[in-house]
């Protein structure tokens, strides 16, 4: 089962908003549609809006019935700048059409109408297929943040739902349960639209892998109590400096853990990496309807009629209590400028910088290795052994003796 796919220029979803009652699939024809299915958050998640806004790009120029190779490249500059417009924080969105539209823009002037559309749709078909092998990437980079029979606690939905492939940080949860860790997922239930209740639980569910969903308003609390091993959560944009825009509610996650001395880390691909932003103050953050807040899920309505709510779908988490970013190619540590642009590059991986321990800041930081395999008394035995070893001081005259048996003693030794 994908999130997404392209069938003879249409794109077919799996509705997230009817789950977890069914699953029932959308055939999206043209622009408005997939803009409305976008803004509705019937297909949701940053990989997976990037791969739909390309797939839109090239669907638009596919359907253009004109034999200028022009034409048809307007036709897809107008979609871009449709579907650019429906989430403003999600950097891959702008990312994918842009990548697309760069193609088309440097065959307009050489390649027919047909085959212009046609390229374009092999590019929008490419990014689906890389953002497969970068969550595949992504999982394995993620394993060493995980202890056995850890208990691990995810924010929002990162799974098949949202990318072209197994997902981002519940990529990496499946990939642990998968190789023998036996994670334990806490879930948590991401007010308003519950994408944790309804859409990670549904795939944790497929998966069989033992979890439970909690409010929103207690999940800190269980990471100050030490029932969690692990935050692992993806990301819609990350700022050059480390910044992260994720759902809201990922912000005191990361106020947590930091406190707890849990690692915080963050699970999503390159393309999600904005260098071009300097710091998170700049992102843009989407405030979505105020129904949403004051009903449950358009249905139920909570709050008293004509009151009105702040809903802000992302919030910003500071670098500083990010222990590491993860993506396709590699795990990116502070200082995230230096490793994030050597990520951004094409380096395999950026090398971890040594943090001074002394601070108490950066203690908390550092926590770049599962709990399991911190081994206390290990590092404790070359001290006890050196004692054990330890010769008392002799005299001059002891050491005149032993001098004159040592020869004795290599005799002895020969006979034996």
């Amino acid at each position: 089962m994908r999130s997404v796919e392209w069938s003879d220029g249409d794109i077919v979803i799996i509705d997230q908003t009817r789950l977890p009652e069914r699953v029932e699939y959308l055939r999206l024809i043209n622009t408005d549609q997939i803009a409305e299915a976008i803004r509705a958050m019937r297909v949701r998640g940053a990989p997976v809006l990037g791969i739909v806004g390309a797939m839109g790009v090239a669907q638009a120029a596919l359907r253009t019935r004109s034999a200028s190779a022009r034409a048809v490249f307007a036709a897809a500059v107008d979609a871009g700048s449709a579907l650019r417009a429906t989430r403003p924080t999600a950097v891959n969105l702008g990312w994918a059409i842009d990548r697309v539209l760069d193609k088309g823009r440097r065959l307009v002037a050489t390649a027919g109408a047909t085959r212009l559309a046609q390229m374009l749709a092999d590019e929008a078909l490419a990014i689906q297929v890389e953002d497969d092998e970068a969550c595949t990437a992504m999982a394995k980079h993620a394993q060493g943040f995980f202890r056995h029979r850890g208990v691990v606690m995810t924010h929002c939905n990162t799974g098949f739902l949202c990318t072209g492939g197994s997902g981002t940080a519940l990529g990496a949860i499946r990939l642990a349960y998968e190789t023998g860790l036996e994670p334990a997922v806490i879930a948590t239930e991401t007010r308003p639209l519950l994408q944790g209740a309804r859409l990670t639980a549904w795939e944790l569910g497929r998966l069989g892998i033992p979890h439970a969903i909690v409010v929103d308003g207690a999940a800190p609390g269980l990471i100050a109590r030490d029932d969690v091993s692990l935050v692992i959560v993806g990301a819609d944009r990350v700022a050059a400096n480390g910044d992260v825009a994720n759902k809201v509610g990922t912000y005191p996650l990361a106020l947590a853990a930091r406190e707890a001395n849990v690692p915080f880390v963050v699970v999503a691909p390159r393309s999600s990496i904005d260098l071009s932003t300097p710091e998170g103050s700049a992102i843009e953050v989407e405030e979505r309807a105020p129904e949403e807040v004051t009903s449950i899920l358009g249905g139920l309505q909570l709050a008293p009629p004509g009151t009105t709510a702040l809903n802000p779908a992302f919030d910003i988490t500071p670098a500083e209590l990010v222990t590491a970013i993860v993506t396709e190619l590699g795990v990116s540590r502070p200082p995230f400028e230096r490793s994030l642009r050597a990520l951004a590059r094409g380096a395999r991986a950026a090398a971890p910088v040594k943090e001074k321990p002394a601070t108490k800041t950066a203690k908390k930081q550092a926590a770049p290795k599962p709990k399991l395999a911190k081994k206390p008394a290990a590092k404790r035995q070359p001290a006890v052994k050196k004692a054990a070893t330890k010769k008392p001081a002799l005299t001059k005259a002891k050491k005149k003796q032993a001098a004159k048996k040592k020869p004795a003693s290599r005799r002895a030794n020969k006979r034996r």
